[in-house]
């Protein structure tokens, strides 16, 4: 029995050993790659402002299977500026092998999303979104680097983080300070600066939506600034969150009433009349409580 028991001692100090090692070694990626983003306009259309020249946005999430935290759909839609007609999408049943570990999502997620980036790139790179619009946050993150800037480093395209909560990093749990300010958003398009108490501005509140009585938090990604990532975000919106993440949203909503994921295929077409509001996964649910808790702490 002592033998069993200093046995599985061993096997717990052994896996924290390598969580701890896992952690070490996505940190300093995190702390590399950080380098490489870059926070300012660098494109033509960015520069003026009805963003002429801009003529397809895209939106990518990872949802989940109900009650199964491995198997789950990788999506990227891609809609036509400013109409925001959707003109393609793709849904990919996948299968997560990285734990998740807060702080870290990105490492969870970002490889499925940047394949299904690369696909349309290689396959119908006429339809490459000009900018992506990522569920989750940019620099408004623990280190600065979260999946909206994880995604635009890797695929070098502009990169917005949209987040439906705020995360809570650098003194931003002072939550009482911010409801203030929220108050006072009182019209659609109304917007106020994320500061940390370390003086950095993360992101911005903005009021993307008349009848929604909170904001979304909009932060830089990749190849783009604050600013601009705020007027177009807004832009986007019909409802409270922009559309390029809202459409991408309901095409994984719809998928949960199947019963077998086996029977949910891969999704991967030029979207038609009638397209828009159909989905053939079943299966997958984009609305489970945990992974609202996940995408509120990265």
């Amino acid at each position: 029995m002592a033998a069993a028991r200093e046995g599985q001692g061993q096997g717990r100090g052994r896996g924290r050993g390598r969580e701890e090692q896992l952690l070490r070694d996505w940190e300093s990626q995190q702390v590399e790659l950080r380098k490489h983003v870059i926070d300012h306009n660098t494109e033509d259309w960015q520069n003026n402002e009805g963003f002429e020249g801009l003529e397809r946005v895209g939106g990518v999430d990872l949802s989940f299977i109900k009650e199964d935290e491995v198997n789950a759909c990788a999506s990227l839609v891609v809609l036509s500026y400013p109409d925001l007609k959707v003109v393609y999408e793709e849904c990919r049943m996948i299968c997560l092998n990285a734990p998740y570990i807060p702080g870290f999502l990105a490492f969870r997620e970002t490889p499925f999303l940047e394949e299904a980036v690369r696909r349309l790139q290689h396959k119908l790179p006429g339809l490459l979104p000009q900018v992506i619009f990522a569920d989750g946050n940019g620099i408004l993150h623990h280190r600065e680097f979260g999946v909206a800037c994880h995604l635009g480093v890797l695929t070098d395209l502009p990169c917005i983080g949209v987040a439906k909560n705020l995360l809570h990093v650098d003194g931003l749990e002072e939550k009482h300070l911010l409801k203030e300010k929220i108050k006072d958003l009182h019209e659609r398009g109304k917007a106020f600066t994320i500061t940390g108490i370390s003086g950095k501005v993360l992101g911005m509140a903005l009021k993307s939506c008349e009848k929604s009585t909170k904001p979304i938090y909009v932060s830089v990604g990749h190849r783009i600034s604050l600013d601009t990532a705020t007027r177009l975000t807004y832009s986007c919106c019909k409802y409270r969150v922009p559309e390029p993440i809202r459409q991408e949203d309901k095409r994984v909503a719809t998928l949960s009433s199947a019963p077998h994921r086996n029977e949910a295929p891969e999704r991967n077409k030029l979207a038609t009349p009638g397209l828009q509001d159909q989905c053939s996964n079943p299966g997958v649910s984009n609305s489970n409580s945990r992974r609202a808790k996940i995408k509120n702490l990265d």
